[in-house]
């Protein structure tokens, strides 16, 4: 589709020249005389960008501009000055035009400007989209009482500069929470940035939240940022930070006393205006009491608490969450829709779900993998499901004459875990064979890898995440040594 230009300009030559120019490079010209004639040619025609002459009689290109702005801020806006009127077009630059051509108009000036501002709305365009697709991502799900406390703490601290403490058993949803302050403060255009401090050695972790110099410590061999300066105007989420150790726990404290980072190794600190949210599964007064947590940190991040209730607290977003889980699904693996009967979705919310949503999720999905039913139904979730916990199951794929065929994920002549040749005779299905080459794959990774998850996910170019849902499908444990003999 051709890209549609309206230029309003009231020199009738001005507009013949660039209906010429514009038309012989494959845009689609549409003119207006008058900046009122203009305003309609915006709603009828939708144009791609404007070309505004700021000087024409009635109502220049100056009160055009506002008025364009209030009603479409995305349509970029190219103001045309006469001899004499530059400062004038400066001001309308201010006032949100995109660029700005000077009289006498160039076809090779007036080609480029156009194509730049094209090519600006298109990647905001594409940028607004995955914002909308990021933001869609970490929505919170559900509509249940339990849920209304925590969707108003989210409203009240979201404007504020204030510390955040979230807590809550794990897979109930605390980053989503985290990522909605963000999302919702002043800091929203600004990083997000997440540390699981549970997840990072503790030799390593004072150099990941707050970098080092070159030749600080052993394989230190060029300076790095740490999260707070990466963070630095936006916000960081410190994820298990019951985790943290006493050592880290106090300079943590000092960046939220005095804005201060230190890297490891620097003469001085860095200042930094980063907001803090933390998160954990602990009950870190009773860590406090063991003295395992510094209650003034403790005292400095819970400025705002919030608490995120269990999924069994809040039952009924089950069937809310099963829907969003399945199209979601369906979306990222260009699926055909399927949907759960009201006897399937009744009998997951009457399931305990002590992994909470994280758990539900993969359930969910789990489920929508291994079943072929448009409607999954109870049978269904009790083929991959334990009907009494909701935890994963040895899957049974059964064979065209109704016999059970080999399990999803064993090996040919060996046990769950071995890793010998795949012979692709003893699948009931071509499925069933891949998903069996994939099991053996990941087992052998994880035995050179020595059953390191992070090394593991790193060697075989997966996120960490991945390659625990494919353990979970799997049924892939640690292999016990053997004894020695």
């Amino acid at each position: 589709m051709k890209p549609v230009v309206l230029v309003v300009d009231d020199e009738e030559a001005i507009r013949s020249s660039l209906r010429m120019i514009l038309e012989y490079e494959g845009y689609r010209f549409v003119g207006a005389a008058s900046g009122r004639e203009g305003l309609k040619a915006v709603e009828s025609e939708r144009p791609d960008v404007v070309l505004l002459d700021i000087k024409m009689p009635r109502m220049d290109g100056l009160e055009v501009l506002p008025l364009l702005r209030a009603e479409h801020p995305d349509l970029p806006v190219i103001v045309i000055s006469g001899h004499g009127t530059i400062q004038t077009a400066v001001e309308a630059i201010r006032a949100g035009a995109a660029d700005f051509l000077e009289k006498p108009l160039t076809r090779e000036v007036v080609l480029h400007r156009l194509k730049t501002a094209l090519e600006s709305r298109k990647l905001r365009q594409e940028v607004d989209s995955l914002r909308l697709r990021y933001d869609e991502r970490y929505r919170i799900v559900g509509e249940s009482e339990a849920l209304a406390p925590v969707r108003e703490a989210i409203a009240r601290a979201a404007p504020t500069r204030a510390s955040v403490l979230i807590t809550g058993e794990s897979g109930v949803g605390k980053e989503l929470v985290a990522r909605a302050i963000h999302r919702n403060s002043p800091r929203k255009d600004a990083p997000f940035i997440r540390v699981n401090c549970a997840a990072i050695p503790e030799e390593l972790i004072e150099s990941e939240l707050f970098g080092h110099e070159k030749g600080s410590f052993t394989g230190a061999s060029r300076d790095q940022a740490g999260k707070f300066v990466q963070a630095d105007g936006g916000t960081i989420f410190l994820d298990e930070i019951g985790d943290m150790s006493l050592k880290t726990q106090a300079k943590v404290l000092r960046v939220l006393q005095d804005g201060e980072v230190e890297p490891v190794g620097a003469a001085k600190p860095f200042t930094v205006d980063v907001r803090v949210i933390a998160a954990t599964n602990h009950d870190l007064e009773s860590a406090i009491a063991k003295g395992q947590f510094r209650e003034d940190l403790y005292y400095r991040l819970n400025v705002v608490p919030i608490h995120v209730p269990p999924l069994r607290d809040r039952n009924e977003d089950v069937s809310i969450l099963v829907r969003e889980f399945a199209e979601a699904f369906r979306k990222e693996n260009d699926a055909r829709p399927r949907g759960f009967t009201a006897a399937a979705l009744e009998r997951l919310r009457r399931l305990p779900w002590t992994g909470n949503v994280r758990e539900l999720k993969n359930a969910v999905e789990r489920v929508l993998i291994l079943s072929d039913s448009d409607q999954v139904d109870v049978p269904d979730l009790e083929r991959v499901l334990d009907p009494a916990s909701g935890a994963p199951r040895r899957f049974e794929p059964r064979t065209g004459d109704g016999a059970p065929g080999p399990a999803r994920g064993a090996m040919p002549g060996g046990s769950a875990g071995a890793g010998g040749p795949v012979s692709p005779a003893s699948y009931a299905s071509l499925q069933d064979f891949k998903d069996a080459a994939e099991r053996a794959y990941i087992v052998e990774k994880l035995r050179e890898n020595d059953w390191n998850i992070t090394q593991t996910a790193r060697a075989i170019d997966t996120p960490r995440s991945n390659l625990y849902k494919k353990l979970e499908q799997y049924g892939i444990a640690r292999e016990k040594e053997e004894p020695a003999v």
